[in-house]
């Protein structure tokens, strides 16, 4: 992937690298719709009126007043959770009941749209079930009336923080990866990522956070013939979030019992591409908070940090087999500086000795520092052997005819088709990845 530099000199299309560097387009547009999430006429939402002293929502809540964000929450019926959310969060009595309130309703949003994607339970609407969407316009939708609630027997913010970290972790799969315990099945971990870019258009789908919700759970034969469970789990596109650890956190306890793990993000258009390489440098792009980050990754002990770390993915195996109709590629550019130097310089083979990362093949934005931290982890964990890097997916376009963001549509079967497609190849990818000897 193309550095935060070297990007803004193309066109948005030709380097929309979702979660890598400056994302061009998943082609889009705002749309119109009805069905405000959030809002229940029995009562006084968090939209309609905040209580004083209430803290201020964030960059990311306030997108849900758009039209897209409405209309998928809508056509999928999701938007009737916050306003279920913030009547149960009126009825507790104290904290504890308040934090069984968020744990039920994080857990059971994230369970609610697993079971959507893989055909479980009502759709709630016209909106395929393939869509990652609803989980993320609803978990804002209630963590903006978490940010809101002001309960009778008071709360101090270090309350209302740990509340908003239950949800957060339970909404995303985070404290729900389990493996079946004996021998004879292998074991998967997969990692996806929200939504993005989103002041450009709020439509915007994420095929890797998709990819989460139609795998999670599953079994998949490996081209070995092995019997594979997957567990996935999907993040946000936060910087301050990595910085606080919320990788290692989740990862952590699971490297240890898996077979082979994958960070996986929307990358360029038209392909897949395995990362060889991933770099401890953050390129500064806008995150879903609309904050830039230009920095080393930051990580714990940083005296040992190295500026690369490796894919151990069977990247050979993977690129030679048929996987789906996108080309797979094995990406091994990066950016660096060379060593006694302070000028970048694109290396299409690799880092070499001694030098300073500036983009790994990834990028320099959250795509590559998932894959940095992933893997940096399982190297200090001493699992080298594990298999586990990045795959970038192809960004998840709409149709032809409906990229104007004054004018387009929340759907379109172009884009539906696009995204089954990318997610039927990840988990093609993945069956070859575990199978490879």
């Amino acid at each position: 992937m193309t550095s935060i530099r070297s990007a803004l000199a193309l066109s948005l299309a030709a380097v929309s690298l979702a979660l890598a560097t400056p994302p061009g387009s998943a082609a889009g547009a705002s749309a119109s719709g009805a069905g405000v999430a959030g809002t229940s006429t029995a009562r006084t939402s968090a939209v309609g009126a905040r209580a004083e002293g209430a803290p201020a929502v964030t960059a990311e809540e306030a997108r849900l007043d758009r039209p897209a964000p409405r209309e998928i929450l809508r056509r999928s019926g999701f938007d009737s959770l916050a306003p279920r959310f913030a009547d149960a969060l009126s009825d507790a009595g104290s904290f504890a009941a308040a934090e069984r309130t968020v744990a039920r309703y994080g857990s059971g949003l994230w369970r609610r749209a697993v079971d959507r994607a893989q055909g479980r339970g009502g759709a709630g609407g016209g909106l395929s079930r393939d869509d990652d969407r609803p989980l993320y316009w609803s978990r804002l939708a209630l963590t903006r009336e978490l940010r809101a609630w002001q309960p009778r027997f008071g709360i101090q913010e270090e309350g209302r923080a740990r509340l908003l970290d239950r949800l957060e972790r339970a909404s995303r799969g985070q404290d729900s990866i389990r493996y079946p315990a004996g021998k004879g099945v292998k074991r998967i971990l997969l990692t996806g990522f929200d939504p993005f870019t989103l002041d450009r258009d709020t439509r915007i789908s994420n095929p890797s956070g998709a990819t989460a919700l139609a795998l999670d759970g599953t079994w998949l034969r490996t081209s070995d013939g092995s019997l594979a469970r997957v567990e996935t789990t999907v993040f946000p596109v936060r910087w301050q979030d990595f910085a606080d650890g919320t990788v290692e956190r989740t990862l952590r306890p699971h490297l240890p019992e898996v077979d082979l793990f994958t960070t996986v993000s929307q990358g360029r258009p038209g392909r897949f591409d395995i990362e060889r390489t991933n770099g401890a440098w953050r390129g500064g792009f806008p995150d879903n908070e609309n904050l830039s980050r230009t920095e080393p990754v930051p990580v714990d002990d940083p005296g040992t940090q190295p500026q690369w770390t490796t894919t151990t993915l069977p990247y050979t195996a993977i690129t030679a087999a048929s996987t789906g109709r996108f080309p797979v590629y094995d990406n091994t550019s990066v950016t660096e500086l060379p060593a006694g130097s302070d000028t970048p310089v694109v290396r299409p083979g690799g880092p070499t000795p001694g030098s300073t990362a500036r983009a790994g093949g990834g990028g320099n934005y959250l795509s590559n520092e998932i894959a940095y931290r992933a893997t940096l982890l399982r190297d200090r964990l001493g699992l080298n052997r594990l298999p586990g890097g990045h795959v970038h997916t192809p960004v998840l376009d709409f149709g032809s005819g409906n990229t104007d963001p004054a004018t387009g549509t929340v759907t379109d079967a172009t884009f539906v088709r696009n995204r089954l497609d990318i997610i039927a190849q990840v988990r093609a990818i993945v069956a070859v990845a575990a199978g490879a000897r």
